[in-house]
């Protein structure tokens, strides 16, 4: 999952921050709602409540709030807990299991949860039309790998020679008829489900808590679909995401979004597990400015601040390690900060990509020094990143070395590649004398914490590789759109762990896959999750695992690790309870609670 910064003392903002504040509040406070129970605040407007489309960390918050799934995963430990399925069993195989739905488990509206709701679900994720990020999880599912390859070559074949709406609906039958019979997904009954997979998944119990696994109301999402007769593609209108339209079976229900503004949740009284639900409604407003949310917090405007990233924040983790701060609180997290490269022959102006070659992507790696990073930039105390995955994070996992800093080997690298400076005037360039391009490090905007690494990289870059770049912010929506358009040769980048696998991590370098913004593609490295996944001894597993992630951070270097994470919450611990410590930081909001 993608990642989406109090002061101690109210002078440290300057006026304008205040006006800004202040108006701020005063537009929120105008709403025709009473104050909910509880208020949080996220960092960014919500990108999207579709389930089969969420990506982001504040989405799959958001989620968590509407929809269950067929397990939860929470608890001191991580452990699979009973959802909307109240029992399971997996077969002799290890590939077959088998859920058992509860009878009242119910919708929004009052209609049951069935079987067939989640097969619904699942196909929108595996369908190639919707271009879901996470169609790799279902991907493990026997014959989902080649019908959603056969759709592909379908729509392709049908854009060659369009034959207009009825060929279109002829199209889509078939592949209802495919998946029906090709996938193996099957509903006995209305309260059973079976799934059989490819071949025995460890960790399948744990990826079925994930929010991409969630039912949706077929009826209403039908509603909003059709087939695009000149593409054959199934498209599907968001307004089923819409307050007082979106159909939810999880502890609330979406009665209002004002876009920008907030979201607000009521109890979903048909829930079923309603009585164990402490808080009757919810709201969510997205701050984008980290002093506006600092302060909005101060002022008791909201109860819980899902991360705190203004610029002082070491400031005032230093005051909560003295005992000087209740309300800070800096928790491990299963997640990595990192920087993308663009691994695509060609930018998307058109000219060639100096860092389609992996030895430059070792060079920039190389120039890195992340402790001073983490020492004058983060000041989280986070431990400085050479691996993708968070060492010891995962039993019995042992992650590879990485590159630790090294200048003269960055230089060696670069020269290696092509680029030197050639005249000893400080310009690096290749043979045919061209300059090494302005480098474009982008950003999202609002966030002090990636202004200043980017500028810190800029910096180490231009003095150990003599290359010069640029810092670019953009919103965050631009910044979401144009990661996946490929326009930026290196981006900032996030990861939280999904699951309690190394696939969790590494499945983001694989040749196709949702979340590849970086289009990083190696077969040694694809082969390798193969292998992996069709070995069953745990120990031996790992081992070409370990292979794999060595293969992305010391070889290929598809991007920078630079710490792994901590998140920043913000909350009087004496009033809000139910927040999760466990660093997958994946919160219920059914469990909720302001003390009174």
């Amino acid at each position: 999952m993608r990642s989406s910064g109090i002061m101690p003392r109210v002078r440290i903002l300057a006026p304008f921050i205040f006006l800004a504040s202040l108006i701020f509040i005063s537009v929120w406070l105008d709403r025709p709602l009473p104050r909910a129970d509880i208020v949080y605040a996220n960092t960014s407007e919500n990108f999207t409540l579709d389930p089969q489309r969420l990506s982001y960390q504040h989405d799959v918050r958001t989620s968590r709030s509407l929809f269950e799934g067929l397990v939860n995963v929470e608890g001191e430990h991580g452990t699979p807990e009973a959802a909307v399925a109240a029992s399971w069993r997996r077969g002799e195989d290890g590939r077959t299991w088998t859920y058992h739905l509860r009878d009242d488990a119910r919708w929004s509206n009052g209609a049951p949860v069935t079987s067939h709701d989640f097969i619904y679900a699942w196909r929108r994720a595996i369908l190639p039309d919707l271009a879901a990020d996470y169609t790799g999880f279902f991907l493990s599912i026997e014959g989902a790998k080649d019908f959603f390859e056969w759709r592909v070559k379908a729509l392709a074949e049908f854009a060659k020679s369009p034959g207009g709406a009825d060929a279109a609906d002829k199209l889509w039958k078939e592949t209802e008829s495919r998946f029906a019979t090709q996938v193996g997904l099957s509903a006995p009954d209305d309260h059973t489900l079976v799934v059989k997979l490819a071949r025995p998944v460890a960790y399948w119990l744990d990826v079925c808590a994930f929010p991409a696994m969630f039912p949706v109301y077929p009826p209403l999402v039908e509603s909003f679909t059709r087939i695009n007769p000149r593409t054959a593609q199934l498209e599907q209108d968001p307004g089923w995401t819409k307050g007082g339209v979106l159909v939810s079976n999880g502890p609330y229900q979406l009665v209002q979004w004002r876009p920008k503004r907030s979201m607000r949740f009521e109890k979903n009284p048909y829930y079923w597990n309603a009585a164990h639900v402490p808080s009757q409604t919810i709201e969510s407003i997205p701050i984008e400015d980290p002093n506006t949310a600092v302060l909005a917090f101060e002022n008791g405007d909201i109860d819980w601040l899902t991360d705190t990233i203004v610029e002082y924040r070491g400031d005032m983790f230093d005051e909560a390690k003295r005992g000087l701060r209740k309300n800070l609180h800096v928790l491990d997290a299963f997640g990595t900060d990192f920087f993308s490269f663009n691994c695509r022959p060609k930018l998307a102006d058109g000219r060639a990509n100096p860092f389609a070659n992996p030895a430059v992507r070792r060079a920039f790696a190389l120039a890195v020094d992340k402790a001073t990073i983490v020492n004058n930039i983060t000041r989280l105390d986070e431990t400085v990143a050479t691996t993708f995955i968070p060492p010891d994070s995962i039993p019995g996992y042992q992650t590879p070395a990485g590159l630790a800093f090294d200048p003269i080997k960055a230089r060696a690298e670069l020269a290696d590649a092509g680029w030197k400076d050639r005249d000893n005037d400080g310009v690096v360039e290749n043979e045919s004398g061209e300059k090494f391009p302005t480098v474009e490090i982008m950003y999202s905007a609002g966030s002090p914490r990636y202004r200043d690494m980017a500028g810190a990289l800029s910096a180490m870059w231009r003095e150990t590789l003599h290359v010069q770049s640029a810092p670019r912010s953009k919103d965050p929506l631009g910044y979401k759109d144009a990661l996946k358009q490929g326009d930026f040769m290196i981006a900032r980048g996030g990861w939280y762990g999904d699951y309690g696998d190394p696939t969790t991590w590494l499945d983001l370098c694989r040749t196709g896959d949702g979340n590849n913004d970086r289009k990083y593609s190696s077969a040694e490295f694809d082969a390798l999750l193969d292998k992996a996944a069709n070995e069953l001894d745990s120990a031996r597993r790992f081992q070409i695992l370990q292979d794999a992630e060595r293969i992305i951070t010391e070889r290929d270097l598809p991007m920078i690790p630079i710490c792994h994470y901590v998140t920043v919450y913000m909350y009087d611990p004496t009033r809000l309870t139910g927040l999760s410590r466990h660093p997958r930081l994946e919160q219920y909001m059914g469990r909720l609670q302001i003390k009174k």
